[in-house]
């Protein structure tokens, strides 16, 4: 018996549901305790993405600007096109209504075609639209990738493709998550920081803005995570989460110092880079 072929509407009903939990809550009551705590919360899904595709090797074919397919070649990689057709189709589906998930190629992606949402949003207009995507992108296949997954190829190319974007997806939520920081710190202190921002002074802001103390704390939680949740867990013996433990890299799934490098080399500078970039539009 023919199987009846899944037409459009249904495909896109089928992605509002499954992306209804995956689109950013509102932002109402904004709070410097409601930030922290969607930060925090962020910390638990881009270790999982992590691991996730750690379970695929690099797949180097699929990242060939130049590949062939159906006969004929493409002047860009299988990734790249993946990741540019599910945006648009989630974009159909909504996702993109809320300002806290931004495309990655904005201006391929159609309107949605779901049913409008008002997202509460408490930023200021004129900076909304601040993003670092396109270093995100860079860093994310430039640095993070190679040592995330091992050498090899197992074909599993679509697979590995959209562990790549559950990554960059959750990355450009936590790092563009910056411009609400930004918002909650403006107004807790609106006289220093417009100060700053009419002096357009960038050290004094990059300074105001940050706490070693709690960007350390950041560092170790995320890191901890990683020994976590990147275990093989069975029923002999305890989890491991001491320091000894993580000097063994080959006991887990992403090895956490590349999860705390991460996020001190390029999670936290990135975020602040969004942060004074929000923070010199504040005015506007």
């Amino acid at each position: 018996m023919a199987v009846r072929a899944i037409d459009t509407p249904l495909l896109l009903c089928t992605m509002v549901v499954v992306l209804t939990g995956l689109v950013s809550p509102s932002t109402a009551g904004l709070s410097l305790d409601t930030v922290r705590d969607f930060l925090t919360r962020e910390e638990d899904t881009i270790v999982f993405s992590l691991i996730e595709r750690a379970k695929y090797p690099l797949n180097r074919p699929a990242y060939d600007p130049l590949h062939s397919a159906a006969g004929r070649r493409l002047n860009a990689s299988f990734v790249e096109l993946f990741i540019r057709e599910s945006e648009a189709v989630q974009s159909k589906a909504g996702r993109y209504q809320s300002l806290q998930e931004i495309p990655f190629f904005a201006y391929r992606v159609p309107s949605a075609l779901a049913p409008p949402y008002n997202f509460t949003s408490d930023l200021y207009p004129a900076a909304a639209s601040v993003n670092v995507n396109d270093a995100i992108w860079s860093m994310y296949f430039d640095e993070l990738l190679p040592r995330l997954a091992k050498n090899g190829d197992d074909g599993n190319y679509a697979v590995a493709a959209d562990a790549d974007l559950a990554c960059l997806q959750v990355l450009s939520r936590r790092i563009n998550y910056g411009r609400y920081v930004a918002e909650v710190k403006f107004r807790g202190d609106q006289q220093t920081y417009t100060s700053l921002i009419q002096a357009k002074d960038r050290d004094a802001l990059v300074k105001l803005l940050t706490s070693e103390a709690q960007e350390d704390v950041v560092k170790r939680r995320v890191e901890k995570k990683a020994a976590v949740f990147g275990q093989s867990v069975t029923l002999d013996g305890p989890v491991q989460t001491d320091a000894n433990s993580q000097a063994n890299s080959s006991l887990f799934k992403v090895d956490p110092s590349v999860v705390y490098e991460l996020y001190g080399q390029r999670v936290i500078p990135l975020t602040k880079q969004v942060e004074v970039e929000y923070l010199l539009h504040r005015l506007d």
